[in-house]
């Protein structure tokens, strides 16, 4: 492990921030805010990033005090320490984690799909999600070093095709749709803001490098910070393109692929395609991102005594808490409605960091 010490500089700890939070949730949330919100889901994502600031200037602070790669298991330990409360967090937490990859897992599969003439069939989207969890688990197996490097190739990419997208659709936009005086009530924000916020959810596996960062005193903070507004700005621009090249019918007919729709004005047919592959880039740079998470959590709650000891026993350069995280997500990509049981890790990690800082309050004092 000591050769990996150093993986994370402070951009390539960005980039892993930004591939965990931009995976699956701008592709599907936006959408689905959207048809909550209307076009103050603007409004929503602002205050949503606002608040994941303030949760990641916390957890940064914890990291620092509490350098660990458990992340928020450990938080919760020194916060309220060893028990059967923090320890039952902490495993909710684990599992709230290995269900929101299964369903990153299953969006992959389900957008992989969709470039089969025969349509999105189970089959396929099963064999596609299993095989990029597959792909990602042998490259965590290598080290957080590979991590590292494959996070900031894929977040490149993907952050370059958002982007040329955004640029795009923005000479397309109809001022129409984006008036205030269609919007709905302001508390239609407020119930979308659970969403918004599930699309900055990604952030804290920022914290579970720290053992592998370079300077984390002060790099951590930085790339915390940095990570987040980067991805609101980013939000900000795609829901504004998004919103001012469909109607609010439109979105809510396509919500869960309301981005890449809204590509079809700039791009055409092909538009839509190319939404889909940087959709395929987003999904796979979260599963890597938050299987390495996963790894550091299990190893930690193993340590702590809260999961059995063979998650804390060393193969290759990391744990068989990684193997045995991904064969029990497999069952879940086969046999679950992944959206219902996704919703209900979401409700869960809210829960949690809210335990989190909540704790980190009582410890100032």
């Amino acid at each position: 492990m000591n050769k990996n010490k150093k993986a994370f500089s402070l951009w390539s700890a960005v980039f892993l921030g930004i591939g965990s939070m931009v995976g699956a949730g701008i592709f599907i949330v936006i959408g689905q805010a959207g048809a909550i919100a209307g076009n103050l889901v603007t409004l929503s994502f602002v205050i949503a990033g606002a608040i994941a600031l303030l949760c990641g200037y916390s957890l940064s602070k914890l990291a620092v005090t509490y350098p660990s790669r458990g992340g928020i298991i450990e938080y919760l330990v020194q916060s309220y320490g060893e028990g059967f409360f923090s320890g039952s967090l902490g495993v909710l937490f684990y599992i709230a984690q290995l269900v929101a990859l299964a369903a990153v897992a299953k969006s992959f599969g389900t957008y992989a799909a969709t470039y089969f003439n025969g349509g999105v069939t189970a089959f396929h989207t099963n064999i596609f999600a299993l095989g990029i969890l597959t792909f990602f688990v042998l490259v965590n197996l290598l080290g957080a070093s590979l991590v590292a490097k494959s996070e900031s190739a894929i977040v490149i990419i993907k952050l370059t095709a958002l982007g040329i997208f955004t640029v795009a659709a923005l000479f397309y936009i109809k001022p129409a749709y984006l008036a205030i005086s269609d919007a709905p009530s302001i508390v239609h924000v407020l119930f979308s803001l659970g969403l918004t916020f599930f699309a900055f959810q990604g952030f804290s596996v920022i914290t579970n490098s720290v053992e592998d960062m370079q300077n984390p005193q002060k790099t951590m903070i930085q790339s915390m910070t940095l990570s987040i507004i980067l991805v609101a700005v980013l939000y900000l621009a795609v829901t504004v393109a998004v919103f001012g090249n469909l109607s609010l019918a439109d979105i809510i007919k396509s919500q869960d692929y309301a981005l890449a729709e809204a590509a079809k004005p700039a791009f055409g047919a092909i538009g839509f395609k190319l939404i889909a592959a940087t959709a395929l880039l987003a999904t796979a740079s979260a599963i890597n991102a938050t299987l390495y998470a996963v790894t550091q959590l299990s190893f930690t709650l193993a340590k702590d005594g809260n999961l059995p000891e063979l998650y804390e026993r060393n193969i290759f350069h990391n744990t068989e808490g990684l193997i045995i995280s991904a064969l029990l997500i497999v069952p879940m990509v086969l046999f679950f409605n992944l959206a219902e049981i996704a919703s209900v890790a979401a409700v869960i990690v809210l829960l949690i960091q809210g335990f989190t800082h909540t704790g980190h309050l009582f410890k100032i004092k």
